[in-house]
């Protein structure tokens, strides 16, 4: 009777821990940010990010070779036309970040920005 109880005891154990683990590893998987980038704009062209949050930036062209540089945040994607990037990304500063196209793409290209506001 004793041998069966720390058996199931164990059993109870062994599972809420993996139980457990699940859930943090499910909670570690970075959110995926689809954006779109068009002449001459990002679409969404504003997104809100937590701090220290990890995240996929899946940037698509519609049309011809764009880019997708923030300074502040150390970050420079490049996106062949027509492709898809995933690029992982996690910001490590609050604030609010205005990013611009980083290749040229035309008459419009100055006003292509695209805003990360980073909250804690």
């Amino acid at each position: 009777m004793k041998n069966r109880f720390i058996a199931s005891f164990f059993i109870a154990v062994l599972f809420a821990a993996l139980v457990f683990s699940c859930r943090v590893h499910a909670q570690e998987a970075p959110q995926r940010i689809e954006i779109v980038a068009q002449r001459f704009r990002y679409s969404p062209n504003e997104i809100t990010l937590k701090k220290g949050m990890p995240v996929i930036l899946a940037i698509t062209s519609n049309d011809v070779n764009h880019g997708m540089k923030f300074k502040e945040l150390d970050l420079d994607i490049k996106i062949k036309k027509h492709a898809t990037v995933e690029a992982p990304f996690t910001p490590e500063k609050t604030g609010t970040f205005v990013g611009q196209c980083s290749v040229f793409c035309g008459s419009g290209h100055g006003s292509m920005k695209i805003t990360f506001h980073v909250t804690e």
